[in-house]
C-alpha cells in the first residue's frame, strides 16, 4: 500500500498516501478485532466454564475497567498519584489505622510488614506452620530480609497454639539467641479452608504478649470475608493488630493490588523498604482505581459468596455415600475443602475429570487439587447460585462415571 501510485501529483502526494494507508490499516485492525471478539464470545457460548480454583481468577468488572481508563495519575514514588493516595487513605480509614501503602501483591505486603517489624539482624518472626507466609511465600522474609522464622502449630480453627507460642518467645538479651519481634496471624485462614479467627482469640493473643514488646501482624488477605462472616466492621477484625495486610484481588475482584496498613510511622518505614524490594511504582492510579471500587462496592457482595459456598458444601455433603466428604463445621466463608478419598480417585484425576466431557455433559468445572485426595473450591462474585447447581451436577456425573 505504501508504494501505491497516488493519482494526485504534487507535494501533498506523500501525505495523502500515508493518510490512505492509515485509514486502511485502522479498518483492518477493527475488522480483525471484531472477529477475535466474536470468536471469543462464540467459544464462551459454546462451553460454559465455572472456575473455582481461587477467588483470584475473577475478571475486572465493567466499572473497574472504566475507572482504569479514566484514572487521574501521578508519580506514586513522589507521593503524587491522587488515585493511589485516595486508595491508601480509604483503606486506613476502613481498618481504623493511621496510614497505608499500596503494593502489587499480598506476598510483598507481608514481606514489608515482617521486615519493618524486624529491623535488625537476629530478629525473629513467629508464624503458623500452615500459614500462607509459611507455605506459599518462598520464605521471602528470610531470603530477602534476613529474618529468622520460628513456627508454631496452627490449630484446625486457624488460630495458633498459644501455649506453644509462649514457650517459643525469645525475649532474652543473651547474644546466643534471636529476638522475637512479631507474631503473624492469618484471617481468614486459607489452607484450613477459610476458617474465621474470632476477636476473642486476638484478645488472648494480646494478653499472651503483654509487656513483651512483641507486635502482631495480621495477614488479612481475606479480612473482609472474616468481617462478613462475623457480621462486624472490618476495623473490628483489625483492631488488635499493629499491622494488617489486605488483598484487593481475591474476593474483592480487583485485578491487582494489596495494601499494608498500620501507624503513620510504621508505614513510613515500610514505604522506604518497599523501594528496596522493587515495589516503587510510578503512574499506578490505573491499577489503584479498581481497588477503590473493590473497597467501596465489592465488600457488600461477600455474603452472597458465603451463602453459595455453603450451598456447595451441602451438596457435596449429600454425596457422602458416594465417596465425597466435607466437614460442614469448617465452612465459614467462601472456601470449601472436601475429600474424594472414598471414590478411590486422586484429587488430581478428579479435577481433570471435572474439566472433561462433551458439552451436553455439563460445564467445565475448575477446582484446585490440594493434596492426594483433598480438593478446594473457592466461591467468588462471578460464581452464581446456578453455577453451584451446575457444578454439583457435574460432580455427580463424574462420580457416576467412576462407579
Amino acid at each position: 500500500l505504501s508504494t501505491m501510485p497516488i493519482p494526485c501529483p504534487g507535494p501533498y502526494s506523500a501525505i495523502l498516501a500515508r493518510n490512505l494507508f492509515g485509514s486502511i490499516r485502522r479498518c483492518i485492525y477493527q475488522r480483525v478485532g471484531n472477529l477475535i471478539d466474536s470468536s471469543c464470545k462464540n467459544m464462551d457460548a459454546a462451553r460454559k466454564v465455572i472456575d473455582m480454583r481461587s477467588d483470584t481468577v475473577t475478571k475486572p468488572t465493567d466499572e473497574m475497567r472504566r475507572a482504569m481508563l479514566e484514572a487521574v495519575v501521578g508519580d506514586d514514588v513522589y507521593g503524587e498519584d491522587p488515585t493511589v493516595n485516595a486508595l491508601e487513605a480509604k483503606a486506613a480509614e476502613i481498618l481504623g489505622k493511621e496510614a497505608a501503602v499500596f503494593v502489587p501483591t499480598g506476598t510483598m505486603s507481608n514481606l514489608l510488614a515482617i521486615m519493618t517489624h524486624c529491623r535488625h539482624r537476629g530478629d525473629e518472626v513467629i508464624i503458623g506452620d500452615l500459614s500462607h507466609i509459611s507455605l506459599f511465600e518462598q520464605g521471602a522474609c528470610s531470603q530477602l530480609g534476613g529474618v529468622s522464622v520460628r513456627m508454631v502449630r496452627n490449630l484446625p480453627n486457624g488460630t495458633l497454639d498459644l501455649e506453644e507460642l509462649k514457650s517459643k518467645l525469645m525475649l532474652t538479651k543473651d547474644s546466643h539467641f534471636t529476638t522475637t519481634r512479631v507474631v503473624c496471624v492469618e484471617n481468614t485462614h486459607n489452607f484450613l479452608g477459610g476458617r474465621v479467627v474470632r476477636p476473642e482469640f486476638m484478645d488472648r493473643l494480646v494478653e499472651s504478649l503483654r509487656d513483651t514488646g512483641v507486635k502482631i501482624h495480621l495477614d488479612g488477605a481475606r479480612l473482609f470475608n472474616a468481617a462478613t462472616a462475623l457480621s462486624v466492621p472490618p476495623k473490628k477484625v483489625a483492631e488488635r493488630a499493629d499491622s494488617v495486610n489486605i488483598c484487593l484481588s481475591k474476593g474483592l475482584g480487583a485485578p491487582i493490588g494489596s495494601l499494608l496498613v498500620g501507624s503513620r510511622d510504621f508505614i513510613g518505614l515500610a514505604r522506604h523498604t518497599r523501594k528496596a524490594v522493587g515495589g516503587g511504582m510510578r503512574q499506578v492510579g490505573v491499577i489503584a482505581a479498581p481497588g477503590l471500587i473493590a473497597l467501596e462496592k465489592m465488600t457488600g457482595m461477600l455474603s452472597a459468596d458465603h451463602e453459595n459456598a455453603t450451598e456447595l458444601a451441602k451438596g457435596l455433603f449429600a454425596m457422602a455415600d458416594r465417596g465425597v466428604s466435607v466437614d460442614m463445621e469448617t465452612v465459614e466463608s467462601n472456601v470449601v475443602n472436601f475429600s474424594v478419598k472414598g471414590t478411590g480417585i486422586t484429587a488430581m484425576d478428579f479435577a481433570a475429570k471435572l474439566m472433561e466431557g462433551e458439552e451436553e455433559e455439563g460445564p467445565v468445572v475448575k477446582v484446585g487439587p490440594k493434596g492426594d485426595y483433598t480438593m478446594r473450591a473457592v466461591v467468588h462474585h462471578q460464581v452464581s447460585r446456578e453455577d453451584i447447581r451446575l457444578s454439583l451436577e457435574k460432580v455427580s456425573r463424574v462420580l457416576e462415571s467412576c462407579q
